[in-house]
Order: C-alpha cells, then structure tokens, then sequence
C-alpha cells in the first residue's frame, strides 16, 4: 500500500495518498503513462456526501480550459457543477460510474475515478494540498455549518 497524509475534518480523517497528484477543486491526478486517472479526494467525497447521479457536458477527446465546467454531480447534500482542474484534455471517462455513481463513495481512490485526462500543467503535490485544505477548512466548516450566506 502507498504512503498517505491525512487530513482532519472534525472527527473524520480525510485520506490522501502521496502517490498522486492533486488540483485546488479537489481532485486526485494518478499518474498512469502520459495521462492522469482523475477522481475526487476523500475531502471532497466527505462534504458532497451520498452522489447518486453523474453527468457530463462535454464529450470524450475535448481540450478544456481550468475551472471550465465539464459536467454535474448530485448527492444528498447538493447538485454542483464540476469544473476541469487545468487546462488539458479529457480523453475518456470512466464508464463505470454512468451505471452505478455510488463507486464514488465506496472506492473513491480506485474503481470511482471519474476520467483520463492529459496535461502539462504543474500539479501540487499532497503535502501541499494538504497546505491547501489547512488554509481552507475554518471557512469549509462556516459555510457546512450554514454560517456564511450567500450574497
């Protein structure tokens, strides 16, 4: 088993393996030949909660741009609209999660990946996005907690 970091979320533990990469929306990028496997970090799986549904906007093989919205994931928190993670090209997605999305939630790190894509973006590390989420989490706690509003 690879090495890991974890993160604290009140009293869950997120996971997040060093053996990939990571973009500041929340994604894990494993390295697999010229390509990354992408998927959502156990962050990210712990504050969407249940999904049930997966959509996507766009078709295999299209170039994106970062934080261009690619698609739209349902769960029993929220509907969100997913976003690329850097400028690259999504070249298959994972046909898995069409039939059963709920591998996001149960496998998360391995069969609930969410797509192949390439880029030669400069991915951040684990331990920083680790950094990241620390910088993060007091405001992530206010906004689960229903503190901020909206504006």
């Amino acid at each position: 088993m690879s090495s890991e970091l974890t993160f604290a979320m009140g009293q869950y533990e997120a996971r997040i393996p060093t053996d990939r990469l990571y973009s500041e929306n929340h994604l894990w990028l494993k390295p697999d030949g010229d390509h990354y496997r992408v998927g959502f970090t156990a962050y990210s799986v712990r504050l969407l909660q249940d999904v049930y549904f997966l959509s996507w906007d766009i078709e295999a093989g299209t170039t994106v741009r970062k934080k261009q919205e690619i698609g739209e994931i349902e769960s029993s928190k929220a509907l969100s609209d997913l976003f690329a993670p850097y400028d690259g090209l999504i070249q298959m997605f994972n046909p898995a999660l069409m039939d059963d999305p709920s591998l996001i939630n149960s496998d998360g790190y391995g069969k609930g990946w969410l797509y192949v894509f390439q880029t030669d973006a400069d991915l951040m590390t684990a331990e920083q996005y680790v950094e990241l989420l620390d910088s993060v989490w007091e405001k992530t706690q206010r906004v689960i907690k229903g503190q901020i509003n909206e504006s």
